[in-house]
């Protein structure tokens, strides 16, 4: 159990009025721990928001030893602040640090963390419809050398952003680029991950993508070039000829909280589901063949993203009549309302802040 020390700020700011958008708005607190070798992570403490002082040759700089992690906090129907499925953003903080040499952070720290910064800035979650507290938690190695060695000291921060829809278009389907240049990941790499480097290496596909009118890349395999991942910011998901089939977790793909609770819902509604390899030619045959009736991303920012075109090298392939399907929007709707406490609970993921 944390022993979190509190400083409450002197200048709260004033609320957001209006269009919130997504991650440009910070509230009045955040959650500092240090860790240090041989000491273990230490003075748990909510200060107000700030900048940091660290050192010109910190090793996150140079060497980008450093995760990160999303969730967010829900008004729900009842007035009540929620969290959903906090556990497992604390269970894949650790997966993440495994492969970053980073300390383990325990699971009930993680999530006690969470509840302590989300409850100090509690006026700030959103009310609106389509509106949630987004929680950014993160790690970064903090020694001051340069030299490709783990770190012995560390930062764990969390900071919070009371955000809108991820796609100002909302559930509008978005466009998503099938990128067949550059590749996110391999298998023994770090796509599983969430790490930086696996962002600022989708970045220049991203450019392109978005210069031609797409919202979003979808990455291939990095060996031979031809079997679905994921998107950018998102897993997805397609329905085949009435099965539901995503790419199966390979050690390339981050394993997405969103992703296995929509993976629960179908199985509990009865859909078939498989998680499987997918090849972009597979696609190509479904969409000419009118079996590809649904292709939507899972995330927490987006929560279900409907696509309504997909574009590999010449082909651009409309899904369906391009608006949002029938599983995408009861996806959306169960998910979103499971959150806000609009719909019954069964498996037990809506985590009140106490």
């Amino acid at each position: 159990m944390l022993d979190i020390k509190i400083t409450r700020t002197d200048s709260p700011k004033e609320k957001p009025q209006g269009p919130l958008g997504f991650g440009k708005i910070f509230t009045d607190h955040m959650f500092m721990m240090n860790y240090t070798e041989g000491q273990g992570w230490h003075d748990p403490r909510i200060v107000p928001f700030q900048d940091l002082t660290l050192s010109p040759a910190c090793v996150v700089f140079h060497y980008g030893q450093e995760m990160f992690e999303g969730l967010k906090a829900y008004r729900g129907e009842d007035g009540k602040s929620y969290l959903f499925r906090p556990d497992m953003n604390g269970k894949r903080t650790n997966k993440s640090n495994e492969r970053l040499c980073i300390p383990q952070l325990p699971v009930e720290d993680f999530v006690q963390a969470v509840k302590a910064i989300v409850k100090v800035d509690e006026d700030w979650i959103p009310s609106d419809p389509g509106t949630s507290l987004y929680i950014r938690p993160f790690i970064i190695g903090t020694d001051a050398f340069l030299g490709v060695a783990p770190s012995q000291t560390y930062l764990f921060m969390i900071i919070l952003s009371p955000s809108g829809a991820y796609y100002s278009s909302g559930l509008e389907p978005v466009g998503i680029w099938i990128e067949d240049d550059y590749v996110r990941a391999v298998r023994g790499g770090m796509g599983f991950a969430k790490t930086g480097g696996n962002y600022a290496c989708s970045l220049a596909a991203q450019v392109k993508a978005h210069d031609d009118g797409y919202s979003q890349v979808l990455w291939l395999d990095g060996v031979e070039r031809k079997y679905i991942e994921e998107v950018g910011a998102m897993n997805i998901f397609f329905k085949i000829d009435g099965k539901i089939v995503t790419p199966m977790l390979n050690g390339s793909i981050l394993p997405g909280i969103t992703r296995d609770s929509v993976l629960h819902l179908c199985r509990a509604w009865g859909l078939p589901t498989e998680e499987r390899r997918i090849s972009v030619d597979e696609l190509l045959e479904a969409q000419k063949g009118g079996k590809l009736e649904e292709v939507f991303g899972t995330g927490t920012a987006a929560v279900i993203s409907p696509v309504g075109k997909l574009r590999y090298q010449d082909e651009v392939m409309t899904i369906g009549d391009g608006s949002i399907g029938p599983v995408s929007q009861k996806l959306y709707d169960t998910v979103t309302g499971i959150q806000l406490g609009k719909l019954e609970d069964p498996f037990g993921w809506r985590v009140a802040i106490d």
